[in-house]
Parts: structure tokens; C-alpha cells; sequence
């Protein structure tokens, strides 16, 4: 089992952009120091606690300051981005990483980013779709292009001149395109599968109950089998909510306390699904009402805290009930306490994955 980092932290609303940037961006620079395999980060542009804007743009500031570690979008929402602006703005990412990179997508979830761009009342999976088929075709295809589509149609026809490739978007280092991923968030997630048929691999959401991510390998093996590949249990990342520190009593404080990063996390993630009518991904039963769902107990059934021990045996623990997966995605929360943060992320690195392995 692999050990990787992936991000969307939910920072308390008020706190210095500047400084939880610059957090964020430590945390993947400790993250590839420290051995971690891969790390993701989301974006939203309409969330002032999601505050990383472009997680491209985020990454690319980390582009020559790590060595190592893979690099991936966490996700683009590609409703939100011209497909031709994508198509060239990661195959500059890639390069710039040197083939570091994973292109992690989705139709994107946040209502007023939708609202902002025009396309809340619009087929967003739809969109998601030829957005996607679109950048692959533009990476796949010679110019000049002339590809249609119902929401997007990309040409180079009229302006492209062979002698000098002006009207040209530049390939990706990866090539036919660097490795896609998605970000499942539901039960038996039919996206998993449709995703799996196409060539890319899930990442299985942190907020997700263990017995739902455990659908998630049957949805993904269906997908496979359609689109003739093996099923690889290496290709599967499932993220989780981790806290370690030297003790459990320490552990215990930081990570369920009422004015700890972790706490805060939910209680704000808990909220946005609330007013959704979206609570469903923390119910042990679908028919379970809204009412009987409680914070309190979300918190206990998806953060796994305390001594590098107790970590290790309730990872171990986790991997019995959903089965085996190849990487671990240890999920990232605001630095309140960054000696503590870094700590945690360390002794996950170096005490709790060796003791699993």
C-alpha cells in the first residue's frame, strides 16, 4: 500500500489567504519529502474556505521545489474551464513536472461556482463529458482541428499555418495524455464504472462512509471488464481523515475537539450537504431521515486519530472491511497547529504505514 496526500481543507473563514496558501503549498513540499507517492488538491473559485482557486496553477508553484512525488489535479471541473484552455495549460503542467502528473477531473460539485459560470441549469455531466472527449481528441488529433460539440467546437481551420504549427496545442509530455482519475463521492457510484471503461482509475472520497467505499472496487472492476482491461487494485486510491500524534489523549484532542482543524472540517462539510438535502454519503442506511444523522457521530465513524499504534490497527482494520487498495490518501485539514500537522503527517510516514505493511 502506497502512502499519498490529498487536499481540500477547509479553512476557517477570515484566516490570511496568504498564509494558508503558503501552508497548503508546505504541505506537499513535507509531503514529498516524506516519501508520500502522489498528492491532489480541488478547486473552487466561488468558496472562501476552499480557497485554492486553480489547483493547476497551485501545483505549478510546486513544480520545481519537489523531486519526487506525483502531482494531480484534485479535480478541475471541467464544466467550468474551455477544453482548449485545458488541453494546453496541463500539457505545459506536465512539462513543467516532468511527466509528474495525474489528471484528475469531474463535473464539479459547488452550486455558486456552477452559478458563476453560467452552467447551474445546464447538463453539467454532459459538459463534463465532451469537455473531457474534447482535451483527449486535441491531444490525440493534428492540427488543424475542427472538432464540434454541443456545448464547445474548436478550431484551428481558418488560422493554422503548416509552416510555423501556429494553431497547434501543445501535447503533453505523457504520452497519449497523462494518467486520469476521478473523485467518486456516492454508493455503488455508476461514475466509477463509466470512468473504469474509459481507462482511469477512482479515488474514493474521505468523507464516505468504509461500507460505501467498499461499492466502489465492484463498480470499478464492472467498468474494466466493459472496457476489456484488468481490474488493478494498485489503480485504486481511497482517501481518509487521519490524525497521529505521540498519544491518543493528545490525538483525541486535536482531531474530535469542538475548536480543533478537524472538527471545522466537517462541521463545514457537514453544513454545505445539509442545505443540499445531501447527507446521504454519511447514512449507513439510505432510508435513514436527515434528523437521526448528527456531526458528533459522522466524526466518529470517518476520523481515525491517536498514537501511530492506534492508527496502524484501525487502517489495518479499515482495509478488512473495504478490501485492498493500492494507495492511501491521507486527506489534508487546515494547519491550526502546524507543529502538530506536520508531526502527524511525519509519524503517518515513517510509524503508522511501515507498521501496516
Amino acid at each position: 500500500m502506497n502512502l499519498g496526500f490529498f487536499t481540500m481543507p477547509m479553512h476557517p473563514i477570515g484566516k490570511d489567504w496568504q498564509q494558508s496558501l503558503r501552508e497548503d503549498r508546505e504541505a506537499f513540499v513535507l509531503a514529498d519529502e516524506l516519501g508520500y507517492t502522489e498528492a491532489y488538491c480541488g478547486e473552487h473559485n466561488t468558496d472562501p474556505e476552499e480557497n485554492i482557486t486553480s489547483s493547476a496553477m497551485f501545483l505549478a508553484s510546486l513544480a520545481y521545489v519537489t523531486k519526487r512525488i506525483r502531482l494531480g489535479t484534485g479535480t478541475i471541473n471541467m464544466p467550468n474551464h474551455h477544453p482548449a484552455a485545458t488541453a494546453s495549460e496541463i500539457a505545459m503542467l506536465d512539462h513543467m513536472l516532468r511527466g509528474r502528473f495525474n489528471l484528475g477531473i469531474s463535473p464539479g460539485a459547488l452550486p455558486s461556482d456552477a452559478e458563476i459560470f453560467g452552467n447551474m441549469d445546464m447538463p453539467r455531466p454532459a459538459m463534463f463529458l465532451e469537455a473531457v472527449d474534447q482535451v483527449l481528441k486535441l491531444w490525440t488529433s493534428k492540427p488543424p482541428y475542427n472538432i464540434k460539440g454541443q456545448f464547445w467546437s474548436l478550431s484551428t481551420e481558418r488560422t493554422y499555418i503548416p509552416e510555423t504549427g501556429m494553431g497547434t496545442i501543445p501535447l503533453p509530455l505523457q504520452r497519449p495524455h497523462p494518467p486520469v482519475v476521478v473523485t467518486a463521492v456516492a454508493p455503488f457510484s455508476q461514475g466509477i464504472t463509466e470512468a473504469a471503461a474509459r481507462g482511469w482509475d477512482p479515488i474514493s472520497a474521505n468523507f464516505l462512509l468504509p461500507k460505501w467505499v467498499k461499492t466502489h472496487w465492484i463498480k470499478y472492476k464492472e467498468g474494466c471488464e466493459r472496457g476489456g482491461r484488468p481490474p488493478e487494485l494498485a489503480n485504486w486510491r481511497v482517501a481518509k481523515t487521519v490524525f497521529v500524534a505521540a498519544d491518543d489523549k493528545k490525538a483525541e484532542a486535536y482531531a474530535m475537539g469542538t475548536d480543533g482543524p478537524y472538527y471545522y472540517y466537517y462541521r463545514s462539510l457537514f453544513a454545505k450537504l445539509k442545505r443540499r438535502s445531501a447527507l446521504g454519503v454519511f447514512k449507513d442506511d439510505p432510508k435513514q431521515p436527515d434528523e437521526d444523522v448528527t456531526l458528533e457521530k459522522v466524526m466518529r465513524q470517518l476520523v481515525i486519530h491517536g498514537s501511530p499504534a492506534k492508527v496502524a490497527d484501525e487502517l489495518a482494520t479499515l482495509r478488512a472491511d473495504v478490501g485492498k487498495f493500492g494507495t492511501l490518501l491521507y486527506a489534508g485539514v487546515d494547519w491550526k497547529d502546524p507543529e502538530l500537522a506536520r508531526a502527524s503527517m511525519r509519524l503517518m510516514a515513517e510509524k503508522v504505514v511501515p507498521a501496516i505493511r
